[in-house]
C-alpha cells in the first residue's frame, strides 16, 4: 500500500483517536480506508440514481394520477 502523510484537524483528530482507543479499529489508517470505502459505495449509488433521473426526465412527463402511477407499477412488478 502507498502510504501518504495528511493532515486533520483537531476535531477529527480526537475522533479518529476516540474510534481506535474504543476498539472499533486498530489504526487510524484502518479507519480511514473504511470510510473511503464506504464514501465510494456511496458515490456508485449516487450515480445510479442520477442516471435513473436523468433517464426519467428525458422520458417526459406524465398525465396519470399517483394512483394510476403506483397501479402500473405494482402491475409490472407482478408481471
Amino acid at each position: 500500500m502507498k502510504r501518504q502523510s495528511i493532515t486533520f484537524t483537531k476535531p477529527n483528530d480526537e475522533w479518529l483517536k476516540e474510534m481506535v482507543a474504543n476498539q472499533e479499529y486498530s489504526s487510524k489508517s484502518e479507519l480511514i480506508n473504511d470510510l473511503i470505502r464506504q464514501a465510494r459505495k456511496q458515490q456508485v449509488q449516487i450515480d445510479w440514481i442520477n442516471r435513473k433521473l436523468e433517464k426519467a426526465e428525458k422520458s417526459g412527463f406524465t398525465t396519470m394520477t399517483k394512483a394510476e402511477i403506483l397501479k402500473e407499477s405494482k402491475s409490472r412488478i407482478n408481471g
